[in-house]
């Protein structure tokens, strides 16, 4: 008997985990990424300083826009379907950047060594939507 509960669980999360994690980034990266183009991002300092750091002639009002606008682009980009691939190397592209911070501002991603602040944890967890949208991209093609 439990065998065949176990059996229908799987089957079951077999059929929601793509439509789940699809629209689990979309959320994330939609919200977030408007909440920079209106000025409201708790993210905004970090950025901030990582665009006076590596990018010190560009605006960060236009910057902020931008990112926030490509933030949204990547969560619309994974809800529509046969684009996925491109929402996974715009993702894999976001992450390379919002992880920079790690090694360029360890002031403010790090209270000492393999500790880090909030800001850090907020970036090291990214590590698990990589993992999602890799586990996306695994599955491309193949009827669950």
């Amino acid at each position: 008997m439990f065998q065949r509960i176990d059996q229908l669980i799987v089957q079951l999360l077999n059929k929601i985990w793509r439509p789940l994690a699809k629209i689990s980034i979309f959320i994330i990266f939609f919200y977030f990424g408007f909440l920079k183009v209106v000025g409201l991002s708790p993210a905004n300092p970090l950025v901030e300083a990582l665009l006076s750091k590596t990018l010190p002639f560009i605006p960060f009002s236009f910057f902020i826009k931008f990112f926030g606008l490509f933030e949204m682009l990547i969560g619309l980009v994974f809800v529509i379907p046969k684009i996925e691939r491109l929402a996974i190397l715009l993702l894999m592209i976001h992450m390379v950047i919002v992880a920079l911070p790690l090694i360029l501002l360890p002031q403010i991603t790090w209270q000492k060594f393999l500790v880090p602040t909030l800001e850090g944890q907020y970036i090291i967890k990214n590590l698990a939507i990589i993992s999602l949208a890799l586990a996306i991209g695994a599955h491309l093609g193949k009827k669950d």
